[in-house]
């Protein structure tokens, strides 16, 4: 029954090869050549047909059926795939446009063609919901009537949150700009959605009990000779040092600087502490939280009250060394005078027009900083003065007036007059270095910021729990000395392995402290940024990241007394999971969360994503080790397979964890557009990893992952699969997921 294996296996990998060049076609030739001739096309069905019964026959072959965890896991793999075959065949998606006053009996197909509902709809309102006291969207509601025949029911909708009658789902999709329209989203698959929610749950069911089963792979694995003892490790860590400039330009003292950072600001569809406008402009402009010293609020102050020094200032960072050539500077930072020249601003719309195409972008990163500081130089970005309209009848919103805007016609003439003059007479003692006045003047203004914004407002624990996380918010260091430590220590095991000696415990014991502190400090971190955002931080890559970095650090805590290299793994993840989490920018931004991303499905659906991950790259620095130790030429077998069976071992929860979180995200996937699988690149690569490592799990079937120099070469290829599937769609891609 050789051939049977091969087919199936083989099968499997065709799949997959189709499924990484799909996403590479797509990124070329678009979402709807892909669809059509490849994830919609009839062939591509039958592949996955052909591959479940193909699987099927080959386990009853092995009699799998005997072990009923592990039969009933495939089974469900099977059924899940059952189910969208149904879905696919059966299932109806499409939209449906609804104006005010007009009944629709009709919705539009996804293939373009027109379908009849076996009702009436006619909408009554839609309404956007916002966040307190802010323009950002917090939610879309639609109500609407449907009638059918004599009956009349009435219906609403919003985002993650469905109206079903009779087989049909409506979901939020979109709205008009005049606020008299919506646009749902409809499917009708009450067949396919019935079957693969089974699916998943056996597969969840069985999975869990194969872990509790005593004669799993998984339970023999933890009884394995091998894992009696393990080592733990690690030594040592440096500090950074800063060097400070001789001469800088005028700026307030740094208490009364700090006094405007309390100040409550408009910023980023938010109103948030002054301080984080502080430093997130310092950060744009400079690259980092500070400037030579100073704090962010310094330099956001000194921009405005000393704008004469300050465009003097090299401060303004320049990557490109194009854009440099243009601006006519040598080293890395600008100043704001040499943005222009005889002839006037060097980087006018010819200048971008002409500029090669490595430095159109570089070009446009420059020209923000510009107007970056040109809006705080004008007092455009200081939106500190909130005011509610008298004519207004929504008393959830908030107007916030800038100090470069126009006052409102039916502002009342006393607070006109202190929205206008208060930060002239600011800036009037600030000349006269009167600091002491300053500090009561801005205290005046915040107070004048409570009256009028009152329970709109951020609580008080919201702000000063912002305003902590500001001050504390800073990865780089951390991520360096996890790096330092992770490494040292790896060296370090790795040598003990090689000799055959333990490794002493006072070091794992110190060790194991620094980790425990990073991981507590990270923990607050997040503690402090769900205060801040309202919700917990898993919606973007810089959340995730971190994240990552927590579950390696407490899987540490978990593995160290059993696993060797526990301790370095955790370090080196960690680590590498903050710098990673930097990419973009140092310190992103805190925003409001977006509408469809409001679901609890998102926070299990992350962290069980990235604990896999964090597992998966414990395996993968596993295999480096043991390829480290065969390359080493010593007798080192026994260490060898020691860590090919704490990898096998890794690799079961693992890919479970990688198959819960992916099949949670279809639930909420479904619950949030009507679909469970839209063949999003992120949704694909997730699965191909899901599969390439799955292939592990089968060492009866495939005897070459018995051999412990493939299975440690197949643990360093495979984790290719986990950095495209998180990076490589993110930055390469796109997709609906490349927030993520």
């Amino acid at each position: 029954m050789k051939v049977l294996r091969n087919f199936s296996f083989g099968l499997l990998g065709l799949l997959v090869c189709v499924l990484m060049a799909a996403t590479c076609v797509e990124k070329v030739w678009g979402t709807p050549f892909v669809v059509r001739h490849v994830y919609g096309s009839p062939w591509f069905v039958v592949c996955w047909a052909l591959l479940a019964v193909a699987a099927l026959a080959w386990l009853w072959h092995r009699r799998v059926q005997k072990h009923r965890t592990i039969f009933l896991f495939h089974l469900s793999l099977v059924w899940i795939l059952l189910g969208a075959l149904v879905t696919h065949v059966w299932g109806v998606q499409g939209r449906v446009h609804l104006r005010q006053g007009r009944e629709v009996e009709t919705f539009t197909m996804s293939d373009g063609q027109t379908a009849a509902f076996p009702f009436r709809l006619l909408l009554e309102e839609f309404k956007v919901e916002y966040y307190a006291g802010t323009s950002a969207p917090k939610d879309f509601v639609s109500r609407f009537t449907l009638i059918e025949g004599d009956e009349v029911y009435q219906g609403e909708v919003s985002m993650n949150r469905i109206f079903r009658h009779k087989g049909y789902r409506f979901y939020q999709s979109g709205y008009d700009s005049d606020g008299q329209g919506a646009t749902l989203s409809v499917a009708c698959d009450p067949w396919g959605i019935g079957l693969t929610y089974t699916g998943y749950a056996l597969l969840l069911l069985s999975a869990l009990a194969f872990f509790f089963e005593p004669q799993s792979g998984f339970r023999q694995l933890l009884r394995h000779p091998s894992l009696r003892s393990a080592g733990v490790t690690s030594l040592l860590l440096a500090a950074p040092f800063m060097q400070a400039a001789d001469k800088l330009p005028r700026t307030l003292p740094r208490e009364t600087a700090a006094s405007f950072g309390r100040l409550y600001v408009y910023y980023n569809d938010r109103v948030c502490p002054l301080q984080t406008l502080a430093k997130d402009f310092t950060m744009k402009l400079y690259g980092k939280p500070a400037y030579q010293g100073l704090t962010a609020e310094q330099v956001l102050t000194g921009w405005f009250f000393y704008y004469d020094d300050w465009k003097r200032e090299p401060c303004i960072r320049v990557k490109s060394a194009g854009v440099r050539r243009l601006l006519g500077v040598e080293g890395r930072y600008s100043s704001l005078q040499d943005f222009f020249g005889s002839e006037g601003y060097k980087l006018d719309v010819e200048t971008l027009a002409d500029a090669s195409l490595t430095d159109v972008k570089a070009v446009s990163e420059a020209n923000e900083k510009f107007s970056l500081v040109s809006s705080v130089a004008t007092g455009a970005l200081w939106r500190i003065f909130p005011y509610t309209s008298p004519s207004s009848a929504d008393d959830s919103r908030l107007e916030w007036l800038s100090l470069a805007d126009r006052l409102p016609r039916d502002m009342p003439l006393e607070e006109g007059t202190f929205v206008r003059g208060a930060m002239n007479y600011v800036a009037e003692q600030v000349a006269r270095k009167h600091f002491a006045e300053v500090d009561r003047l801005v205290d005046k203004i915040r107070r004048y910021q409570q009256r009028k914004g009152g329970a709109l407002l951020p609580s008080d624990l919201r702000f000063c729990a912002e305003r902590l996380y500001n001050r504390l918010n800073d990865s780089l260091p951390l991520a360096v000395i996890s790096v330092v430590l992770g490494l040292l220590s790896f060296v370090y095991s790795v040598r003990c392995l090689m000799l055959c000696r333990k490794e002493r415990q006072g070091v794992g014991h110190v060790s194991l402290a620094v980790l425990g502190l990073m991981a507590c400090w990270l923990a607050g971190l997040m503690v402090l940024r769900s205060l801040v955002s309202g919700h917990l931080p898993m919606s973007n890559g810089h959340e995730t990241m971190h994240l990552l970095a927590l579950c390696a650090a407490l899987l540490t805590f978990i593995f160290y007394r059993r696993l060797p290299l526990a301790l370095p793994f955790g370090f080196l993840v960690c680590g590498l999971a903050l710098m990673v989490s930097m990419l973009g920018e140092r310190n992103p931004q805190v925003g409001q969360l977006m509408p469809v991303l409001a679901s609890p499905l998102l926070s299990v659906h992350v962290a069980a994503i990235m604990v896999a991950y964090a597992l998966l790259a414990f395996v993968m620095l596993n295999g480096v080790a043991a390829l480290a130790l065969l390359a080493s030429r010593r007798e080192c077998a026994a260490q060898v397979e020691r860590l090919q069976v704490v990898s096998r071992l890794l690799l079961y929860p693992a890919v479970f964890l990688l198959a819960a979180g992916i099949f949670i995200g279809a639930v909420w996937a479904n619950v949030s557009w009507g679909r469970y699988w839209g063949w999003d690149p992120k949704e694909v690569w997730a699965l191909v990893t899901m599969l390439v490592y799955a292939l592990a799990l089968h060492p009866v079937s495939l005897p070459c992952f018995r051999r412990p120099l493939f299975f440690h070469v197949f643990s360093v290829a495979a984790f290719f699969c986990v950095l495209v599937t998180y990076f490589g769609v993110n930055f390469l891609l796109g997709g609906m997921h490349s927030y993520a």
